[in-house]
């Protein structure tokens, strides 16, 4: 009898030092995904502040070309609406940085941003006088410093998408990132490969 109860308080004590162990390794394992995924949503934001600088730059940009460019309405009109498309399109993404479809819905209005501008510069270089105004030209040097800003704010971000993806993916590390809800993110990259480069603004 003696020795079933000795079992018996080895079994319990065992199950109870195996819960413990267990518990103890999803509480650091769940640590670990929220640190991460508070990274790569802090890294999100530094490319909100930039886009939101580069949204803001933009109108002033067109205001001043148009004083210029009065027989180029139609690509003032496409840089106004892409602007205004990429604009909602980082609202979405910045409530809820990393879901798919709104990081979808950024690079690719983000795309069309940058193919926007890139006609723009290409057709203001018929214009001398417009390449020679100085408000021109601050807003195009302003507006190129974004530009680096963006893309190297979103190489950080996209390296934390990475670690936190990896990190939640890894056993039983996904095991945990099922039950508490993990979902995977989403990478931040522009749609065309010959728009990934920085729109280059040369006045």
């Amino acid at each position: 009898m003696g020795a079933v109860i000795v079992l018996l308080i080895v079994v319990i004590v065992s199950v109870l030092l195996f819960v413990l162990i267990a518990a103890l390794m999803t509480w650091k394992i769940y640590n670990r995904l929220v640190t991460l995924r508070n990274r790569f949503q802090n890294a999100f934001s530094q490319i909100d502040v930039q886009l939101k600088r580069r949204y803001d730059l933009i109108p002033n940009l067109v205001e001043t070309a148009k004083r210029y460019m009065k027989h180029e309405q139609d690509t003032l009109t496409a840089v106004t609406q892409a602007r205004n498309m990429a604009a909602n399109a980082e609202k979405q993404s910045a409530a809820n940085p990393g879901d798919p479809e709104a990081m979808k819905k950024l690079s690719q209005a983000e795309s069309g941003l940058s193919g926007a501008l890139g006609r723009l510069f290409a057709v203001s270089e018929n214009y001398p006088d417009l390449k020679a105004n100085e408000n021109m030209m601050q807003l195009s040097e302003e507006l190129t410093s974004t530009e680096n800003k963006v893309a190297f704010s979103r190489q950080a971000y996209n390296d934390a998408v990475m670690t936190y993806n990896v990190e939640r993916e890894k056993f039983p590390n996904n095991i945990i990132a099922g039950i508490f809800n993990f979902a995977q993110a989403e990478f931040f990259e522009i749609e065309a490969p010959e728009e990934r480069e920085a729109v280059q603004v040369e006045f």
